[in-house]
């Protein structure tokens, strides 16, 4: 099956040339959106809920700089005063559904950007002046996964039977063990190679009772690629594994030109038993998708992966490693996010 109609969020309504006003107020807004989820307000206020400053730091805190974000998130219209607190306006419930790219990028990223300069001089070297939050590139794509993703992912797994999935690039596990607690009598295994969010994961999966049927190990991707089971990964979780999934972490994979013809073969013997691979990712926008009015997330991708020096590949250089890995693409939909892809693909 192949859905090829594009969400309405692929349709950009920021348009160039963005103004020195814009610009600046956009980051703002950006660092109040990211402020009002780590005080701890914004997943409340995506719920119609009315907040205050006195109720947020009623245990810790200082309410009058919770207030002073408030006052910012106001002007910016995601909140209006209500009493003594404030009520989510239509944009602020748009900007809490889309709140997985503001940790993505303001805290995650934050650093990649504010240096890109430093990046391009030469002056500052990515992986040691120059680095990403792990944890918070973690946290913002498990956010993504619940509100932009998961009701799509279900939909395809719900055609697929498996009992032991493999979750790569897993963050905190929250994909994985969303999927197991919805599949009677399956297991994951979560692997990243992040430590704090592998340290994050495990704390979720006790939390949730789930020990036994779901296992986060810290692994590089590449490693288990190369049939080299190293850190807390289990040689024989990996062989009984029949499903594979993996979202937005194929890039990474592909950056090594050396190996990147070989890693989809790779992944078929790391997981033998495999026979399905659900497999999603952001691709690098085509000459036609260029030019419009911009949507969420492409440009930050594009110009955050270029600091990193991980260069960016097309659809089709995709869907032409997926053929020569031997790989069927059974399925293909577009994500919620611009320019990226879900596939479904059968090893025959």
């Amino acid at each position: 099956m192949n859905t090829l109609v594009l969400p309405d969020t692929w349709r950009g309504t920021t348009t160039a040339p963005i103004d020195s006003t814009d610009a600046y107020n956009g980051f703002i807004a950006a660092n109040v959106i990211f402020a009002l989820d780590r005080i701890g307000l914004l997943e409340r206020l995506g719920r119609g809920e009315r907040v205050s400053a006195v109720e947020a730091t009623a245990q810790a805190g200082d309410a009058a700089r919770v207030e002073a974000v408030l006052r910012a998130a106001t002007d910016c219209g995601y909140v209006r005063a209500e009493g003594a607190g404030y009520l989510p306006t239509p944009a602020g419930l748009e900007v809490a559904a889309a709140r997985g790219y503001f940790t993505w990028a303001v805290g995650g990223y934050h650093d990649v950007f504010g240096r890109a300069g430093h990046l391009s001089t030469g002056s500052h070297g990515y992986g040691t002046e120059v680095l990403r939050d792990e944890a918070m590139v973690a946290l913002g794509s498990a956010q993504c996964d619940q509100s932009m993703f998961a009701a799509q992912l279900d939909d395809v797994l719900s055609d697929i039977d498996f009992k032991f999935i493999a979750d790569l690039g897993s963050g905190t596990s929250a994909r994985v063990r969303r999927v197991v607690s919805g599949r009677e009598g399956s297991r994951g295994l979560g692997i990243d190679i992040s430590r704090p969010a592998t340290d994050i994961a495990r704390h979720d999966i006790a939390a949730a009772g789930m020990q036994s049927r779901v296992t986060a190990v810290r692994a590089d991707v590449l490693g288990l690629l190369g049939t080299q089971i190293d850190n807390d990964a289990a040689a024989t979780q990996v062989t009984e594994v029949d499903t594979v999934i993996s979202f937005f972490l194929l890039h990474d994979l592909l950056a090594d030109p050396a190996t990147r013809s070989s890693i989809f073969t790779r992944m078929r013997e790391a997981f033998p038993k495999a026979r399905t691979f659900v497999l999603g990712d952001t691709m690098l926008r085509g000459e036609g998708d260029t030019g419009g009015p911009l949507p969420a997330f492409s440009v930050g991708f594009e110009l955050a992966h270029a600091m990193m020096g991980v260069p960016l590949h097309t659809k089709e250089t995709y869907e032409d490693l997926f053929t020569e890995a031997g790989l069927r693409i059974d399925r293909v939909e577009a994500l919620a996010t611009p320019h990226s892809w879900l596939y479904v693909l059968q090893a025959d």
